[in-house]
Parts: C-alpha cells; structure tokens; sequence
C-alpha cells in the first residue's frame, strides 16, 4: 500500500543530478528571441513620453513594445485594474513599461540604457499611515461581530492596548518568473510558464492578445519554488512573452534576472494591527478589538482575500466570547502586493501570540498558563468570531502534549536560572499554536479534475490541475492512483499540467492542491476501478462477456463487486480465490472495448460563507499545530540564535509521513525568517534596496533551530478530506511566530516592567535598540 508510506519525491533523484527541467532549462530553439523588462524610474507620475528610437538601432535588437501593443492591457484575480505594461499612470516604481526583444541578454542592457522616459513625478504614498491620512482604500472589510464587547471593557481587571507591526516578506524562489511562448498555426499560441495557476495564465495571455481561451494551451511541469508568488502574478509575464512571440511570430522567452524579479513583483503584505483586550487576573480574555491595516500596494490583486484571512486567523487557537474584529486594505505606490503562504493568516494569527506574551508580561505568569486557559474547547467555547463550529479539536491534546513532550516546566526554570547567572546573554521560551482554515475563502475555487490512462503495459498517466512547485504534490498523487490500483508508485507517471487536459482549475493554493486534485484522482480512479471490476467478476464467475452487458449497474453499485480485490499487482476474487495478474486484466478490459480512462470532477461539499452576513461556513476542515521555541540574544550585538525549536502537527491520517514532515520544517524556518532575518529596505523615494540575495537575508543553515523536533499527531478523526488526510503547505508556517515570541519573553527579563515593544522583523538591530530602552 503507497498511502501513508515515506515514497521519495518524484524529481527528488531528478533534482539532484541536474536533469529536472525548469522553464529556462528548455532548449533554445534557433529562431527565438529574448525578453527583457525595463521599470518606471518613479513611484508615483504620468508617463509623458517614452523615446526608444536608438534603442531600435542596437544590432541585434528585434523590438520594443509598450502597452499600446497589447489587444486588452488590464488583467487582476479579483479586480481587472492592474495594467499588464504602464500605460500612462505610474503605480510603482520599477514598474513594467518597455519589453525589449533581443538577441542576447547583453543587448537588453544596451537598450535599457538608451531607452528616454519623460515623466510627470507626483508625491508617492509609501507607508500605511500615509495612505490612512490620504484615505487611500482598496477595500474594507465587513466587520466580525459578538457579545457585548463594550460593556465588558469597562468592567474587566485589566486592559491592555497597542499596536502589532509586521513586515513584508520576498518569496525568494529560486526560479525567477519565467516564461516562454510558441506561436503556432492559426494563430495559437502554447505558453510554458512557472506558474501555479496555468487556467488564470491561459485567460490573461489570451485576453492580452485578444485570443479565445482555447486558442491558448499553458503548460506548467514545475517551478523552482512559488509560495504564493505565482499564483497571479505569473499571469502578467506570460502575456509578455506571448505578445512578442505574437508579434515576431517567433518563440520568445522572458527570465527574470533575481534583482528584477524582486523588485517588479509582490510581496507578503504588510500590516499593523491596533488592539485592545481585556482580560481577567488568571489571563482568560474577556473582550477583544482589533482593527487590520493592509498594505495592498498599488493594484488590488488578491488583497481583499488576504485580508479575510488575516481577519480569520486573528483568533488564533483562542476563544473570543466578545469580539469586534476590523479590516481594511490601502492603497500606496509600492509593488502590489500578492499571495504568500499563509495568505493573511500568518499577519493576523501572530497579532494575538504577540498579544498573549505581553499579557503574560503584564501579569507576570507564564504565557503557557494563558494560552492554555483560552484553547478552543472541545463542547463549549468553540465557535469562531465568524461563526464556524471547531470541530474535532485537538488543540487541547497538541498543547497538553507538546507541553509534557518537551519538559515545558523545567526548561522554563532552567532559562530563567540562566538569566540570572549570566550577562550579556539573555534566553527565551515561548509556545504558539496554529488553526488553520483549509479551503479557498472564494467557494468557486474548491474545485478541480484530474484524467487517468492506463496503458497495457501496466503504466498509468494522471494529469491534475495541481502544480509541482517542490512542495510534493504530485509524489502524493501517485501515492492515490498506486493505492487505488494496487500497483507500485514507480508505476504511476505525473504529467506535466497542461490547460488543455485539466481545464478551468483553480490555483494551487490555499495549501489545497492535493485535497482537491488528490479527491479528483481518486475518484477517476475509481470510475476506471469500477469497470476492472465488473470484468474481472465476469471472468471469475465463468460469465460469458457480452459488451451488452450493463456496465452502469456495476459502476453504480446496483451489483456489488467488493469481492473483486486489487492489491500487489494482482487481482483476486475471494469468493473463488481465483487469481490474475494487474496485466492481464487490463489487457482483458481492452479486448472486450472497456475504457481504461478516466476523468473525474471534485468539488468540497459543504462550503459557503456569505461575508456580509457572516453565516455559512468558510472552511471544510482546520489543520492544527504548536512550536515550542527557546532563543538566546547576545545582548552586546543583538545577535539571535534558535537554540531549539519542538513541533507538533495534526495532519489527520498523513498520505506521505516524509514530504509532510519535510514540509512542516520548511514551512516553519520560512516563517521564523520572515518574523526575525528578512527585512525589505526601501529608498525614501520608494524604491526597493534589499534586492539581491547580498541585501535580503533568508534563514541560512546556522540560523535554523540547533535542535529541530518534529513529531506527527495520530488523527483519523478528519473524514472530510481525501484518505482522512489534512492539508499540510501553509499552517506550520505560522509557528515561526514562536521565534519572535520567544525574543518577548527573553527581552522581558531586562525591561524592568515594561513589555517589550519590538515590531517584526526583530532583527539584530530592532532587538539591540530595544535592549537600549532598558538601559
């Protein structure tokens, strides 16, 4: 049996000889052509004129192309506003204005060099409080409601207010956005792209160019890395490549160098988050008010969904009986900013961590005691703000036995005698929890289909909508396909995705791409299961085939064929105990003209939330979790180190135990990144600085927990999902508020009763200049 079991990743052998195949691994055919960029040199202003005349005379030089040249120039997921090339109002700087098609990379810098942009400068708006003074909106959101949160503030013990601050983050993939386009007969045209929603490419390339959808194939095999910054954005590169192979009618291919890629494209939103909470003297929150700030950038791309999610996740593991909860998103001139894993959850679930460790703080008692008192419980107290039931809570049990598992209560003392003996060194402890919604919040979304071809040889060819980005999503459909068959994973073969075999799919995202595209394979594989069936029962019985035989009734379960078992490439009857090889009946099926393929259409029951109304529910199912994080500053440096970093994750009954624990750790160093290393720098004038792996630090090796524990919890409780498996890609990600958590409580040794006020990231400096608060 392939589910549940350590299958290696499908490329993983691929991937470290070398021999993968990413979009600029693609050979250059003799008659293509490349595609550069050039960006708008301001923030904010009107294009007046663009001069590219000399740039025309470069040898090797095939054109350049501006937005008139496209057939339609706004795209955008949610809103069309966003231009595909600046036309004449400048969003942000380094914005796309010119594409250069050319012979080498070499002339591209030539061009760019050449190319005179007369620009109308106006006053940028590049931060939060800017655009909320200029009342800049892209949208607010419709406020959570419950209890009588007024009346209790007035009456609690305490009180507490302030505002939570979180950077933006790069997703530092390590294929840049990358495309390259074929026009073919009739004016088609095929796109290759690093994208993680084909469908939304195809509709964008084919609206630029004022194409039909099927005029277009996009095909996507894999990317080196997406996190969310391709699930729209790779749209807009594409239809770039495609109106130069239009033009040229020649294959044209656009590879983004790092730097330009950083600083054209979007990042993790940045939001600062006021509060006030009242609470009693044992930390049990009575009340709670929040009002999200989001920095959508210039364009609204996917912002007001992010910032659902944001507004969602505020709640953390924690239960509000009173709450008002607000949101709303602003516009700047800064790149527009775009999906990134966790998708709001991570901005608005660190704000109540944060909020929990000044509280403890505050009352001077361990943060545990509180986060423990406030867990969702298990009959009562476990309804969202939003409405939504916590069902099959195990968050008690993770936290209960995280705690136990890592010997909480000494570690607590040991840190605490630690500090005391030394100076100049400063430890922490913190433990914070995840709850994380697993659906698309836009009900369309939950959908996808896969096809599946077996071929007489025994092989099977399966084609989803989900896009291989590294994260093991299609190592988990062959692990479907082989365990409904069963037949080995070396026999199932994942298929490029490709919008002409898997049409109208939803992005992979929303840490839903092997729930829904693993639901569709299964049930395809269950359709070609049922008529393998009904032919093997008719030959073990010593029927006689007849191709008038009504094979609906078997199909549709009026006769019951589950004595018809298919395990280790065998097919056995256990009513005669008469057996027959995995290839036999295959080739006994196309004998006797019974199809050996399949496509299926998966939707999740039960969704539907109606955001004005707040009823309905927004998530088929929550993937829970908790870190437990120990730090130690150097407090003449502010240098920080993860001393250890424990794990536990309820991912139901696990399909692949290996990728999902690879995902897990991944997942959680890019969130203690994102919260403690990776910090965007810009120029007063707005234009991105830290741009270039020399400027932007990702976690490195020596930055990752010394000791990393990661245990899987047993859970079979989720019936809503594939084989009772849970969705893995962005809930641990949110635990690597634990770090920043931890730097609270290690901060707050020093501040002589103060709570410490650090924004995130905490980097060295932020941390050093809090340390020289308390001097």
């Amino acid at each position: 049996m392939s589910v549940g079991q350590n299958i290696r990743h499908d490329s993983a052998v691929s991937h470290v000889t070398g021999e993968s195949i990413f979009i600029d691994d693609r050979p250059r055919l003799q008659n293509e052509v490349l595609v550069g960029v050039l960006g708008t040199p301001v923030s904010a202003g009107k294009i007046k004129k663009i001069d590219y005349s000399d740039a025309l005379k470069l040898k090797g030089i095939f054109g350049i192309y501006t937005a008139k040249d496209f057939a339609h120039n706004k795209w955008g997921t949610i809103v069309q506003e966003q231009p595909i090339m600046v036309d004449d109002i400048i969003g942000y700087i380094d914005e796309p204005l010119c594409l250069i098609a050319v012979i080498n990379d070499e002339v591209i810098n030539q061009a760019k060099k050449l190319i005179k942009i007369e620009v109308e400068e106006i006053k940028a708006i590049l931060t939060i409080d800017e655009a909320l003074m200029a009342q800049s909106f892209i949208c607010k959101a419709t406020p959570f409601i419950r209890g009588d949160v007024e009346s209790i503030f007035k009456k609690s013990p305490h009180v507490l207010k302030g505002v939570f601050e979180c950077g933006g983050q790069e997703h530092f993939y390590m294929e840049s956005q990358a495309s390259i386009a074929y026009p073919l007969e009739n004016g088609q045209i095929e796109i290759h792209s690093s994208s993680q929603h084909p469908t939304e490419t195809q509709h964008v390339v084919a609206h630029a160019l004022h194409l039909d959808f099927s005029q277009v194939v996009c095909v996507v095999k894999r990317m080196g890395g997406g996190f969310g910054g391709k699930e729209s954005q790779a749209a807009q590169f594409a239809a770039m490549a495609a109106l130069v192979a239009s033009k040229l009618k020649r294959p044209a291919r656009l590879v983004l160098t790092k730097d330009d890629d950083m600083m054209m494209t979007g990042k993790r939103h940045p939001f600062k988050n006021t509060y006030e909470i009242a609470f009693d003297n044992s930390g049990k929150i009575l009340a709670f008010k929040s009002q999200l700030y989001a920095n959508g950038g210039a364009y609204t791309d996917l912002t007001p969904s992010i910032l659902d999610r944001a507004m969602f996740h505020i709640d953390g593991c924690y239960y509000f009986e009173h709450c008002l909860i607000e949101g709303a998103a602003l516009r700047t001139n800064q790149h527009s900013n775009t999906a990134f894993r966790g998708f709001g959850g991570p901005q608005g679930n660190m704000t109540i961590e944060s909020i929990i460790e000044d509280m403890a703080n505050y009352l001077k008692i361990d943060s545990y005691e509180i986060r423990k008192i406030n867990l969702y419980g298990i009959n009562d107290r476990n309804i969202t703000p939003y409405g939504q039931l916590v069902d099959n809570n195990v968050l008690p049990e993770i936290f209960n036995k995280l705690y136990v598992s890592s010997d909480y209560k000494n570690l607590a003392l040991e840190i605490q005698k630690f500090n005391l003996a030394h100076s100049g060194k400063l430890r922490g402890l913190s433990m914070t929890g995840c709850k994380f919604g697993i659906a698309f919040t836009a009900k369309h979304l939950n959908q996808g289909n896969a096809l599946v071809n077996i071929h007489l040889d025994g092989t099977v060819q399966v084609s989803t909508g989900a896009t291989e980005m590294g994260q093991g999503v299609n190592t988990k459909m062959q692990q479907i396909a082989a365990g409904a068959f069963g037949i080995p994973f070396q026999k199932i073969v994942m298929m490029p995705t490709s919008t002409e075999k898997n049409h109208n799919t939803s992005p992979t995202a929303a840490s839903s791409g092997a729930d829904i595209n693993g639901a569709a394979t299964l049930l395809a594989c269950e359709k070609i299961l049922a008529r393998l069936k009904w032919v093997a029962h008719l030959h073990f019985t010593g029927t006689v085939f007849n191709d008038k035989d009504e094979l609906p009734a078997f199909v549709h379960g009026a006769v019951n064929t589950d004595h018809i078992i298919f395990e280790n490439e065998t097919v056995r009857c256990s009513l005669t105990n008469k057996k027959m090889t995995w290839i036999e009946v295959l080739k006994m099926a196309y004998f006797n003209r019974v199809s050996l393929g399949g496509y299926a259409f998966f939707k999740t029951e039960g969704l539907g939330f109606d955001k004005k109304t707040l009823t309905g529910k927004a998530f088929n199912y929550f993937t829970n979790g908790a870190a437990l994080s120990v730090v130690e500053i150097d407090e003449y440096s502010g240098e920080l180190k993860v001393l250890r970093t424990d794990i536990l994750m309820d991912l139901g009954r696990t399909i692949n135990p290996g990728i999902d624990i690879g995902q897990v750790s991944g997942a959680f160093v890019q969130g203690m990144g994102w919260v403690t290393t990776e910090n965007l720098f810009y120029h007063e004038n707005g234009k991105l600085l830290s741009h270039s792996p020399t400027t932007y630090k990702i976690p490195n090796i020596q930055d990752t927990p010394r000791e990393f524990n990661i245990e899987l919890l047993e859970n079979h409780s989720n019936t809503q999902n594939v084989l009772r498996s849970k969705a893995v890609g962005e809930p641990p990600l949110l635990l690597g508020a634990s770090v920043w958590t931890a730097i609270k409580n290690a901060l707050h040794f020093r501040s002589k009763d103060q709570l410490p006020n650090i924004t995130s990231p905490a980097t060295n400096e932020v941390i050093l200049m809090e340390l020289s608060r308390y001097e």
